[in-house]
C-alpha cells in the first residue's frame, strides 16, 4: 500500500511552504543569481545555470517586436515544423567544408540547377551558380564578375581599364551603393520620377559609354515593390549597340521577384530568356521562404563568371573551388531550400505566393479607398506596395505620425522619403509575406482607418519633432 498524507483545513503542502529545496518553490526566478544583474558590456566573471543564461536571453529578446506584425521586412520569419527540425539538425554545418559535408555540396549544386531552369537559362548544365549568406553578398559577386569581363575585354584590345561604371536606378538598394564604394566602381544613378517611376530604359544613352560595365535592373524596387522592365532596357541596350558598337550586359537584381515572377507572372519576360541578361541574383530568405541568411546567384553560361575570380581552396585536406566574399558560412540554410522545393514544387510555390498577392491586393484595394491615402503601386507585381498621403487632405499629421499609431497596436510598418528627386514625398511600405493571413489583414484594415480618424479628429497639427524615418531594406 502507499502510505496517503490527508491535509486538514489549513494545513499547506510542503512544496509550498519555502522549506526545502527552493527550486521547488519556483524553479526559475527565485534561484539564486537569477535576482543578480549581469553587466551588459563586459564578460560576466563566473559561470552560470544554462537555465539562467537560457532565461535571461529568452527574455531580453520578448522586446522585440512580433515578427508576424511586422510588414516593414522582407525577411522570412516564418517555416513549418519539419523545417525548424532540419534547422536544429543541420545547424552544425559548414558551407564551406564541401570535403566534410559532400552531400550538401551536392544539395547546393541541385538547388542552383533547379534555379537556372526556372529562370531559362539556355542550358541550366552550362550555367554556374553559387549560394551566399544573402543577396547583397549575391549582387556584389555578381558586380565583380561584371567588372572582370569588362576589364578583360578592355586589355585585350590594349584600352585603358582603371574607370568602370554602373548605370543603376536612384531607388537601388544599398547594397549596390557598397559595391561601387568598396571596388572603385563610378556608380550612375538614372533618377525616378513621377513620370518614370522605375529604371525603364528612358534617356539610358545618356548615362551609357565604354566605360559601363553593366546594367542594374531590379525585380522588386525595394522602395515601392515596382518591378523594373527587364525585356525593355533590354531593347534600348540594343538600339545602343546597334549606333555605338556598345555591348552592355544586365544583371538582374532579383532579391524579391526572382522568387515570385516564375510562379506569379511566368508569361513576363526578364530572365535568360534575354540574351542580354548575363547573371540573376535572388534572396532565398525573402520570397524564397527560407530563414535568413541565403541568396543564390547564377551566371547565364560558364563563360559568363570569368574563371580568375574563383578560387581553388585546400581545406581540411580536401580541395574545392570558391567564389564567395565569405568563408565559414551556415549550410543549414541550403538544406531549407531544397527541402522547400522538394514540399512545395512549382503548385506549392505558385499557391504560397498567390496567397500573398491576395492579400497585398486586397490592402491596397483597401487603403487606396480611404480618403487620406493616394496608393503609389498596388501588389501586383511582388506582393509590397506603398501610398502616399492625398495632397490637400491635411495639416496636422503625417506618414510618420501614423506609422507612430499603428505602432501602439504592434504593426511595424516604416514610412520614408523617396530617393533623389522625389525626397520631398513621404511613403509608406507595406511587405506582405507568407503567415500574414487575410483576418490579419483585415484587422490591420480597421486599425488604419481608426488611426487616420484619430489624427483627422486632432484639433491642432501632430508635433514632427523626434520623427524618424523607418526604412527597412
Amino acid at each position: 500500500m502507499t502510505a496517503t498524507t490527508t491535509l486538514k483545513h489549513g494545513d499547506v503542502p510542503h512544496a509550498f511552504t519555502g522549506i526545502g529545496d527552493q527550486n521547488q518553490l519556483n524553479p526559475i526566478f527565485a534561484r539564486a543569481g537569477e535576482s543578480t544583474d549581469f553587466p551588459l558590456n563586459a564578460l560576466p566573471p563566473s559561470e552560470s545555470l544554462p537555465e539562467t543564461a537560457y532565461q535571461i536571453v529568452h527574455d531580453e529578446a520578448m522586446l522585440d517586436g512580433n515578427s508576424r506584425l511586422n510588414l516593414a521586412t522582407f525577411v522570412g520569419t516564418w517555416m513549418d515544423p519539419f523545417a525548424n527540425k532540419i534547422y536544429a539538425e543541420s545547424a552544425d554545418k559548414n558551407m564551406v567544408d564541401k570535403d566534410e559535408y559532400p552531400q550538401t555540396a551536392a544539395i547546393e549544386t541541385r538547388c542552383w540547377k533547379m534555379m537556372a531552369g526556372l529562370w531559362h537559362a539556355p542550358d541550366p548544365e552550362n550555367a554556374i551558380g553559387t549560394s551566399t549568406i544573402g543577396s547583397s553578398e549575391a549582387c556584389m559577386l555578381a558586380g565583380l564578375a561584371l567588372k572582370r569581363r569588362w576589364q578583360l575585354a578592355r586589355r585585350a584590345a590594349g584600352k585603358p581599364a582603371d574607370k568602370p561604371n554602373l548605370i543603376l536606378s536612384s531607388a537601388v538598394q544599398v547594397c549596390w551603393e557598397k559595391f561601387c564604394n568598396y571596388w572603385d566602381v563610378e556608380a550612375r544613378y538614372v533618377p525616378i520620377s513621377l513620370e518614370h517611376k522605375v529604371l525603364d530604359g528612358h534617356d539610358l544613352e545618356s548615362y551609357v559609354d565604354e566605360n559601363t560595365i553593366g546594367v542594374v535592373a531590379i525585380m522588386g524596387v525595394t522602395y515601392t515593390g515596382m518591378y523594373e522592365p527587364v525585356e525593355k532596357i533590354s531593347r534600348v541596350l540594343d538600339k545602343i549597340e546597334e549606333s555605338t558598337g556598345l555591348d552592355i550586359p544586365i544583371h538582374v537584381d532579383g532579391a524579391s521577384g526572382g522568387m515570385i515572377a516564375p510562379f506569379l507572372q511566368p508569361d513576363l519576360i526578364w530572365d535568360f530568356r534575354l540574351e542580354r541578361v548575363a547573371s540573376i541574383s535572388t534572396s532565398a530568405h525573402k520570397y524564397g521562404l527560407v530563414y535568413p541568411g541565403l541568396g543564390w546567384v547564377i551566371w547565364r553560361t560558364v563563360d559568363d563568371l570569368p574563371s580568375e575570380l574563383v578560387f581553388d581552396v585546400t581545406y581540411l585536406g580536401g580541395h574545392m573551388p570558391s567564389f564567395a566574399l565569405n568563408f565559414s558560412r551556415p549550410g543549414a540554410q541550403v538544406l531549407l531550400q531544397y527541402y522547400l522545393f522538394l514540399r512545395l514544387g512549382f503548385d506549392g510555390y505558385y499557391r504560397v505566393q498567390k496567397a500573398s498577392q491576395d492579400v497585398a491586393v486586397y490592402l491596397a484595394s483597401e487603403i487606396g479607398r480611404m480618403p487620406a491615402f493616394e496608393l503609389w503601386n498596388d501588389g501586383t507585381d511582388i506582393p509590397v506596395f506603398a501610398w502616399q498621403l492625398a495632397k490637400g487632405h491635411t495639416d496636422k499629421w503625417n506618414l510618420y505620425h501614423l506609422s507612430e499609431r499603428l505602432r501602439l497596436k504592434g504593426w511595424l510598418i516604416p514610412a520614408y522619403p523617396m530617393p533623389d528627386d522625389l525626397t520631398d514625398i513621404v511613403v509608406q511600405r507595406i511587405v506582405v509575406r507568407n503567415g500574414l493571413s487575410r483576418n490579419l489583414a483585415e484587422s490591420l484594415v480597421v486599425d488604419i482607418a481608426e488611426a487616420a480618424a484619430y489624427l483627422d479628429a486632432l484639433d491642432s497639427p501632430m508635433p514632427t519633432e523626434g520623427l524618424v524615418t523607418s526604412f527597412t531594406h
